[in-house]
């Protein structure tokens, strides 16, 4: 009778020599896989690089809520006809008013870092010239060491942005601010490009033609990017890049 816990465990049996795949098929499989494969990854690569290099989400208008349309009760004053008080005019202030955003970015950034090191050292014994101490030369007990470091750095780099995007108003805050989202986008030829801004203004900077300055919005988000053949061919290549990851140079 067998024990239950008798375990047995069954090795698999070699493949046959007449299944196996000579050494000379391996090799010319792995000549047909490898390049397919390169070529498979060349062709998805620009595809998966436009579908990456894409607009954010999040930068479409906003829309005014729609008011109730107000019975004819003969009065003349009508609030939903668009009404604007004297002292704001025109002026974008509430939300889904429009406004023109000046971008005037311009950042200038600049390091420099230094450092030097030295240090020498010696040490001298001279020893007896007579006695049984005479025969040690002079020289080989002298010695001597110095070490020192040298480096240098220095980083710079200058941005500048100009021209005008116009977004729109999505919140107003009671504190007299107001949340500003928009984009422009332009299709071209060989691809598209856009621009994206967000941030927070003060109303009271809106000036009276609607306009106001890139420097005076907190917390501005700008982006200006594009895709297409002209722009893919700025990029740095798949294959390239692979090989730049991996060399120790």
């Amino acid at each position: 009778m067998q024990s239950p816990f008798d375990t047995r465990f069954d090795l698999p049996m070699a493949v046959p020599a007449s299944r196996q795949l000579p050494a000379r098929s391996l090799r010319a499989l792995a000549l047909v896989i490898v390049p397919v494969a390169i070529a498979a990854a060349a062709i998805a690569y620009p595809m998966l690089a436009q579908a990456r290099v894409r607009p954010s989400e999040g930068f479409s208008p906003s829309m005014p809520q729609a008011m109730p349309a107000k019975p004819a009760d003969g009065s003349i004053f009508n609030v939903n006809n668009g009404y604007a008080a004297l002292v704001e005019g025109r002026r974008a202030h509430a939300v889904g008013d429009p406004l023109t955003i000046v971008l005037v970015e311009s950042l200038t950034t600049s390091k420099s870092a230094a450092g030097k090191k030295q240090k020498n050292g010696g040490f001298s014994f001279t020893p007896p010239t007579a006695g049984p101490f005479s025969f040690i030369n002079p020289n080989a007990l002298n010695p001597s060491g110095s070490s020192s470091f040298n480096g240098q750095g220095n980083a710079s780099q200058t941005s500048t942005l100009g021209g005008q995007v116009s977004v729109t108003i999505t919140e107003v805050r009671p504190n007299g601010t107001a949340l500003v989202k928009g984009e422009k986008r332009l299709l071209l030829s060989q691809g598209q490009e856009w621009v994206q801004f967000s941030g927070i203004v003060r109303l009271g900077d809106i000036d009276a033609d609607n306009s106001i300055v890139s420097t005076r919005v907190a917390d501005a988000h700008i982006e200006y990017a594009g895709n297409g053949t002209i722009t893919g061919a700025s990029r740095e290549g798949w294959l390239s890049r692979f090989f730049s990851a991996i060399s120790p140079f």
